[in-house]
Order: C-alpha cells, then sequence, then structure tokens
C-alpha cells in the first residue's frame, strides 16, 4: 500500500506522516488489519498422554481419534505398503543381526557384548528403513504412482480468480540484496503466468539490525518500483511488515500474518529467505488445492541450487540423483499423511488458523518452550484434524539454495537437532495419525543416530581391548561375516547406483553431462560423503549432547553467498575434534597397536577435517568441477528463466546455457 500522495504538502503534514510511521512502522507499507483468531491448545505431555492411553486401554474405552475423511482407495493403499515396508524393514535388520551375532568371538564382558548387539539392531533398522524407502522411490519413479497427488491432474483446469492465495516470506537478519533478487524473479514468473491478480506477496520481517531493517525498507521499494515499470501485464502486489514483538521465531512471525490477514486469503504459500518459485509452480500449486478440498497441505519437493563451492555442488548433486528417491519413497508409503519441510509449500489457511497454532512445551531445559522445528508439528496437526497432507514429487520450479560449506551446514543442523528432539516429546499427544508419530521419530533419530553410532564403535574398541579377536582361529574369512559385508554394503551404498541407473534407463543422462561425467560425479560425490560422515557424526552427537543438557542455541540465519571458509574459522571449530581423535588413536595404539582396526574408518577423515572443510569451500574449484562437467544437474545445464532472473539481479554472472 503505497503511502498517501499529494501535490501540495506542508511541512507540518510531512512532520505528522513520518511522526506516524516512525509509531506504526507498517501502516504505510501493509494492508489494513482484519483480524482472525489462531489459539493453541496445550500440549498433554509425553508422560500424561502415555498413562491417559494406558488407562483408556484399561477401561476398555475407545480412544477419541482424528476424522478420517480420506479417500479410500489412496487410504487402503498407503495401510498395505506400511505394512510391507515395515516387515521387509525389520526382517533385513533381523537378518543382519543374527550374522553379526554369529561371528562374535567369547568376549570377557557379557554387558559390553549385548549392548554392542543391541546398538547394532537398532542402527541397522534406522538404515534398512532409509534403503527401502529408497527402493520404493526408484520403483515410483520408473513405473509411476497412481495413487499420487501429481501437477499432471490439473494441467487444464482453470485457476479460480476469486480463491486468492498469500506468499509469505518470513526473514530475520538476511543478506538483503540476494533475497530481494529471488522474491523479484519469483514475481515477475508469477506475472508472466497472467495470474498476479490472485496472489498478494507478504515480506514479514523479525529483523532487530538497524541497517538491515533500513536496507530491507529500500529494497521493497525499489522492487515495487521495478515490478510496476511493467505496465503491460498485472503484477502482485507486495506488501512489507517489520515485526515489532519477535515470539516465536519463524513460527511466530507466520502465525502472527495469520491472525492480522490470514481471513482474507484461501490459501498461503510460505517461503525461506532462499526460496525462489517459478510463476507456473505457484499456479499449479492453487489448482491443486482448488481441485482437493480435502488437502491442508501440499508439499513441493524442492530442489538445492545456487551455490558453486564443491560442498555445496556436490550436496545438490546428492539430492538430484539419490535424494529424489528417498523423496519418491516417502511419498510411495506415506500418501495424503506426508511430510511439511516449512517452506515451499502451500497451506489452507482456515484449517491451519483453527488447529495449526502451537503452545510452548512445559518444562525446563533446551527441549522446552517455543516449538523450534514448527513443520513436523503442523503437519502432524493438520492430519490429526482430518485434512490431507501431500508432497508433490512431479512439481518443478521450485527451489532452494544449499548450505556453501561444511561449516554452514552443521551451523543449520544444530538448530535442527534441538528442534527433532524436542518435538519427539510430542510423540505420545492423542489423536496424532501412526505416520505422523513416525516421522516424529524419525526426525530425531537423524540425530540420534549419531551417538549411536559412535557408542558402537565405541564398544567394539572396548570389546577388542578386552582381548577378544575376531579372526583369532579363522582359517578364512567366515562365509557370514562375508554375507553380512554384502549386506552392509548393498543397504549402504545400492541407493546410490540405483539412482544413477534410473536416469540412465530413463535416459537423462545429458542432463547431467553424459554418461562418464553422471558416473564420474557419483563417485566424487560419494568419495566426499564417506570423509564428511565421520565429522557429521561427531559433530551431531555434541549437538544432541547440547540439546539434552540445555546449553543455550545461536540461532542466526545461513549465509546466503557463498564464500571460503578462512583457515583460521575452521582450525576454530574442527581442530579440537581432531585432536580429541588424535589423543584418542595414540591411548588406544599404546594399549593394542590392532584395536586400531575400529578407528581408521572414522579416525582419519576426522583428522583431516579442517583441510577438508576448507578445500571444498573453495569456489574455484566448484567452477572447475562443473567446468569438468562433474556434478553436473539439468538446473544448471540449462537453467530455467526464474533461477537465470535471480541471478541477474543478485549480481551474479549468468554464463551461456543459464548457470551462475
Amino acid at each position: 500500500m503505497d503511502a498517501p500522495t499529494s501535490s501540495r504538502v506542508s511541512p507540518d503534514e510531512t512532520r505528522s506522516w513520518a511522526e506516524h510511521e516512525r509509531r506504526h512502522p507498517n501502516a504505510f507499507t501493509a494492508p489494513p488489519l482484519h483480524r482472525g483468531s489462531m489459539v493453541p491448545v496445550p500440549w498433554r505431555g509425553f508422560w500424561n498422554s502415555v498413562g491417559t492411553a494406558a488407562l483408556t486401554r484399561l477401561t476398555g474405552r475407545t480412544p477419541a481419534r482424528a476424522a478420517q475423511r480420506s479417500s479410500a482407495a489412496w487410504h487402503q493403499a498407503g495401510a498395505r505398503r506400511r505394512q510391507a515396508f515395515m516387515v521387509l524393514s525389520l526382517a533385513t535388520s533381523a537378518a543382519a543381526t543374527a550374522l553379526f551375532a554369529g561371528v562374535q568371538p567369547a568376549y570377557g564382558s557379557a554387558w559390553l557384548e549385548y549392548g554392542q548387539l543391541v546398538l547394532f539392531a537398532l542402527l541397522s533398522l534406522w538404515v534398512t528403513t532409509g534403503f527401502y524407502t529408497a527402493m520404493m522411490g526408484a520403483w515410483v519413479l520408473l513405473r509411476g504412482d497412481a495413487h499420487a497427488l501429481s501437477a499432471r491432474s490439473v494441467a487444464d483446469r482453470q485457476l479460480v480468480p476469486d480463491a486468492r492465495t498469500a506468499i509469505v516470506m518470513p526473514i530475520c537478519n538476511e543478506d538483503v540484496a540476494t533475497v530481494f533478487a529471488g522474491l523479484r524473479a519469483t514475481c515477475e514468473s508469477l506475472a508472466a503466468t497472467g495470474h498476479a491478480r490472485s496472489f498478494d506477496v507478504f515480506v514479514l520481517s523479525d529483523s532487530y539490525d538497524s541497517q538491515i531493517t533500513a536496507a530491507e525498507r529500500t529494497a521493497w521499494e525499489d522492487l515495487r518500483t521495478a515490478l510496476a515499470t511493467n505496465a503491460q501485464q498485472p503484477q502482485v502486489e507486495v506488501y512489507y511488515r517489520l515485526r515489532q514483538r519477535r515470539t516465536q521465531r519463524k513460527a511466530g512471525n507466520v502465525a502472527d500474518f495469520c491472525r492480522r490477514w490470514g481471513r482474507d486469503y484461501e490459501s498461503m504459500v510460505v517461503l525461506d529467505a532462499d526460496s525462489v518459485m517459478s510463476g507456473q509452480c505457484l499456479v499449479t500449486l492453487a489448482k491443486l488445492m482448488q481441485a482437493h478440498p480435502r488437502a491442508g497441505i501440499i508439499q513441493t519437493a524442492t530442489q538445492g541450487i545456487g551455490h558453486v563451492t564443491l560442498h555445496a555442488r556436490a550436496q545438490q548433486f546428492a539430492s538430484r540423483v539419490t535424494g529424489r528417491l528417498f523423496t519418491l519413497g516417502m511419498q510411495f508409503w506415506q500418501l495424503g499423511e506426508s511430510h511439511y519441510w516449512g517452506h515451499n509449500a502451500i497451506i489452507r489457511l482456515e484449517p491451519f488458523m483453527r488447529h495449526c497454532a502451537l503452545a510452548p512445551i512445559r518444562g525446563k531445559g533446551g527441549l522446552s518452550g517455543g516449538i523450534l522445528s514448527h513443520d513436523f508439528v503442523e503437519a502432524a496437526l493438520m492430519r490429526r484434524a482430518g485434512w490431507d497432507v501431500w508432497l508433490v514429487p512431479d512439481l518443478g520450479g521450485s527451489y532452494e539454495q544449499q548450505p556453501p560449506d561444511l561449516l554452514a551446514e552443521l551451523q543449520r543442523d544444530r538448530r535442527w537437532c534441538q528442534g527433532n528432539l524436542q518435538n519427539a516429546q510430542l510423540i505420545a499427544e492423542p489423536g496424532l495419525h501412526p505416520v505422523h508419530r513416525a516421522m516424529l521419530l524419525t526426525g530425531a533419530m537423524a540425530y540420534l543416530s549419531a551417538p549411536l553410532w559412535l557408542a558402537f564403535i565405541t564398544l567394539g574398541t572396548a570389546l577388542w581391548l578386552s582381548g577378544a579377536s575376531v579372526a583369532a582361529g579363522w582359517s578364512g574369512v567366515p562365509g557370514q561375516l562375508l554375507a553380512l559385508w554384502a549386506l552392509t554394503l548393498c543397504v549402504l551404498f545400492l541407493p546410490r547406483v540405483v539412482g544413477v541407473l534410473a536416469i540412465v534407463l530413463k535416459g537423462e543422462q545429458r542432463q547431467f553431462g553424459g554418461t562418464r561425467n553422471l558416473v564420474a560425479g557419483a563417485l566424487l560425490e560419494g568419495t566426499l560423503a564417506v570423509l564428511q560422515a565421520p565429522i557429521r557424526m561427531l559433530a551431531h552427537s555434541l549437538f544432541v549432547l547440547a540439546a539434552l543438557t540445555g546449553l543455550p542455541l545461536d540461532w542466526k540465519s545461513p549465509p546466503r553467498e557463498a564464500a571460503a571458509v578462512p583457515w583460521k574459522d575452521a582450525a576454530r571449530r574442527l581442530a579440537p575434534m581432531s585432536l580429541g581423535v588424535l589423543a584418542l588413536a595414540v591411548a588406544v595404539a599404546a594399549l593394542d597397536g590392532s584395536a586400531l582396526v575400529w578407528l581408521v574408518p572414522i579416525g582419519l577423515p576426522l583428522l583431516l577435517a579442517v583441510p577438508l572443510t576448507v578445500f571444498t569451500s573453495q569456489i574455484a574449484l566448484g567452477r572447475s568441477v562443473r567446468e569438468h562437467r562433474w556434478l553436473l544437474i539439468p538446473e544448471e545445464a540449462w537453467s530455467p528463466q526464474v533461477l537465470r532472473r535471480a541471478w541477474l539481479h543478485a549480481g551474479r554472472p549468468v554464463r551461456q546455457g543459464g548457470a551462475a
């Protein structure tokens, strides 16, 4: 909303407007309020919920369940798929655990031996569920899924003009130029569809740095001016709101929008600060929401792109080649009880405001207070209320940036770790769908698995030092051990192989630089993943410890522009890990040098953590890899126009073929 203008403005009026804007900074940048309510319901708490559920079973009363208003066809298909998924996962894990138990020698400590066996069973089940998810995804990639929600189903559908959609972008102390460059490209792409009048854009700022807020206001004014210069086609309206009471971080920012303007819109699309979405993608999301009146949330499968460092390129390549198998696999067994990842998704506002307000978790320490990782919880609450939550893997045009380096990735994981562990306390809340209970559990296990792996390796070393040698008395490698090795390698690496084969079978290898470059890129990404895995494992273990002990969390936005990690920064963050592992290796070698066999696979990468982090953050190296057409993804082989425009507005050079 533009500030009022007049051909003749007195100095008194100018001072009056300035004073009004100082007291009410959003009066001239946001639309009139249309207040609605969004009231959180207090959580029962884990033990209270468990006790209530147990009492309900003992008394024979029927527990209250969320209304199931799903299509019978997909609901029954989903139940069958989950049963098959669990049977396969449990059977494979049981077989691996039996093989592992069969090759163990007689250790001196039964407690340590049983502890290692239990850890192996848990970890093998965790890895196996990921494996079968990827295999289901490969099936969908090659054969399709009749029960999935597809963008193709609304290709010929007309958008209902009266059903308006808000596009909201919560930001906090971000790189202003990069954020508004991506937003401008998104707005321009939306205007090109001819449906701009059906959308409004809201930039919701939680920034508290005065220089950044001034830059945001200037960038917002520049964006409106730039859009207004194209008078040939209707443009989307862009609003800006600077929040004064910054409660509950991003979730609170979005909730405040809902209370102020949510009643004016049927749906909202939530963007992250690094999100870029094509106009066609946004229009298709709105069509899908209109075509499926029981859909509460529809999530796109975002593609990471934007940074040119070796680390970021490896991550976006893995996401495109192997990650999409996991995305398709999750959709295969979740169907209408799927994920919400907090951004690049459309949400039906009326049920969201009614059912998805987030109450703080009672208690003390780092796992209490406001919900940090809000997305999984909001999806669970939406499904509990009887609304469907879908993931649409075949809808293109949805992009985000990957962390440019390993330190930035670990900074992000520190926040996600605490949020996911916090969410695990809600697993027993009454009425949640079993699939969403499983999501809350797997979200926590994504980080709890790290200390479990560390404990498994530590126990293995301790058992070796206790005096038993696995190879003692062997005339050859036992068949059970060979079978265990084969099964382990298959579960860990077959998804990567299948991802490459699926690309070749679908004839898409040219988009990845050709078959030879595709294979070379997969080998390079796999090597980096193996080298970085121990660093992530130890870092995640420390994050879990910090979250459980209540150490303070410094919540910062990740870097939006890539820059090489200085040696001193990498050393300050990672050298303590390397020195700790070195000291441990020296101590173990002094006791029994042969026990180092347990430490070498994780110890060597940890010793190289500092140079590896600096090496993979080099922009020049990433560009060199791209010049060789390794780690290439289709969006780089020929970038979509919305990405080229975003890079152009951000001042990045755009090469022929589209990559920045």
